[in-house]
This record gives C-alpha cells, sequence and structure tokens, in this order.
C-alpha cells in the first residue's frame, strides 16, 4: 500500500478515524468526502483507501488530500475487495475511535458529535449506532431506517450505516472478514455482540444511497447465502431447532426483497 504523505510523528493524534474505501467509485465521490469534512466534531482524520481504482477517483482523492490535512490517502495496487481494503484502512488509523463510509454514502453534520458525546456518556459501552435515512440516485429522502435493538441482531443486520466503535473492537475482532465480501459488516457486529456493549441513538445521523450499482443489489445471491452461514455461526448452541429455522427462513425473505 502506497501512501501520499509522511506522518509527522510528534503530530497529535486524532480522536477518531474515518475509513473510506473506494473503489471506482467517483460519481458521489467528491460529496461524500465534503460529508466527513464538514463534520461539527472537527477531531479525525479520514483516511481514503483507494483499492485499486481505474476511474476519476484517484484524482479526486489526491486533489482532497491535498486541501486538507485531516485526509490521508493511500492506494492499492491490486483490487482486494471492500473487507481487506477496511483493514488496511484500520491498519493505519491513529485514533481511539473508529468508523468508516462509503463512497456512495452522505454523513450528516452532526453524526460525529452525537456519537462521541454518546459513547462518552456511556463509557461501558463500545459501540454506538444510530438511525439513518435512505435516499435515491438523485439524493431524494425514500423514509427513515431505525435501528435496534442489538438483542434482535441474528434476525437481520440491525445496526445499520451511522456507527463509532472504540479501537479495542477492532483489535480484539482482528478487523473483518475477509472472506465475507458483502456481509463483512454484520459478522462484524455479531462477533462484537457476543463480546462488547451497544448503545442506540435514535436520531438520523447519516444518508445511505440506494441504487442499482452498489455491492448489496450487485451481489444479492452471495450475500443470502453468506448472511446464513455467519448468522447460524452466531446462533447460541441452546437454541430451539425451530427458532434457529424460522431466523434462516426469515433472513432468506429479507435478503430477496
Amino acid at each position: 500500500m502506497k501512501g501520499t504523505e509522511a506522518l509527522d510523528s510528534t503530530a497529535a493524534r486524532p480522536r477518531v478515524s474515518m475509513v473510506m474505501p473506494v473503489h471506482n467509485g467517483a460519481r458521489w465521490l467528491d460529496e461524500a468526502i465534503a460529508s466527513v469534512l464538514d463534520q461539527h466534531f472537527s477531531d479525525f482524520e479520514l483516511i481514503l483507501v483507494d483499492d485499486a481504482s481505474q476511474d476519476e477517483g484517484p484524482a479526486i482523492m489526491a486533489t482532497a488530500a491535498a486541501r486538507d490535512p485531516r485526509i490521508r490517502h493511500f492506494r492499492l495496487n491490486t483490487n482486494v475487495g471492500l473487507p481487506a481494503a477496511l483493514n488496511h484502512g484500520f491498519g493505519q488509523a491513529r485514533g481511539d475511535l473508529h468508523s468508516w463510509t462509503s463512497d456512495d454514502n452522505l454523513l450528516r453534520p452532526q453524526m460525529l458529535d452525537r456519537l462521541v458525546a454518546t459513547l462518552d456518556a456511556h463509557p461501558g459501552a463500545c459501540v454506538a449506532f444510530a438511525d439513518f435515512s435512505l435516499i435515491d440516485d438523485e439524493g431524494n429522502d425514500l423514509g427513515l431506517s431505525r435501528v435496534g435493538p442489538v438483542e434482535r441482531l441474528l434476525h437481520g443486520n440491525n445496526i445499520g450505516a451511522a456507527f463509532l466503535y472504540r479501537r479495542e473492537v477492532t483489535e480484539a475482532l482482528g478487523g473483518y472478514d475477509v472472506g465475507l465480501f458483502g456481509v463483512e459488516d454484520y459478522d462484524f457486529w455479531l462477533r462484537a455482540a457476543q463480546r462488547f456493549e451497544f448503545v442506540e441513538l435514535h436520531e438520523d445521523l447519516y444518508r445511505y444511497r440506494k441504487h442499482g450499482g452498489s455491492l448489496t443489489s450487485q451481489r444479492s445471491d452471495q450475500i443470502q447465502a453468506l448472511t446464513a452461514t455467519i448468522v447460524e455461526r452466531a446462533m447460541p448452541d441452546q437454541l430451539a431447532p425451530r427458532s434457529r429455522s424460522e431466523i434462516l427462513l426469515n433472513l432468506a425473505l429479507k435478503t430477496q426483497r
């Protein structure tokens, strides 16, 4: 992985590290980067991981990094996929609080401020997550998605897209499973929920874009199969066979929608 800047070892570490993996994501990339830079909470670094993009994305990332010292830009010469790109990014992270976003989605300006405050108010919790809105290609609102509770996580990935977690979660879980491209985030939350306390915040802090080119849309069959695998693995041994079957059936129906 090649970085575009040299780090000053004496510089103060940012409190939050936000990773954005990018692979041929130029269409909304400027807007996505701006939504991070416009945060009310300013003590963060934005780590752009260029996963061997072949479009205009690398130029957009290089320009952004040259304009704002909070941006760190790295390029992978081989396309490794989302989970591995995330791991590369968090391997460079200096903050004690971690999050990530996609090149087609948008943070609301208060997202980091509210999530940092939530973790500060709950020192025993290691993951904070919040509600988010769905938007279409043009940025039109499609409705609010309410997250949680984490106790229902086996029934679907209800953590959502607006989240912040402590560095110890990244370290304890060893990052994202590179063999679970498409459900790496769901698997991460399932594993985290077995070891850490979550706290939910019912405020709309993120805008998640639904479009035909998204990874979820492109890999629906693989995602359905992988979802069944990770959920079955996370089920407690004492769970009744009928309950297991009902959970897996409901997840399959959700994935097909």
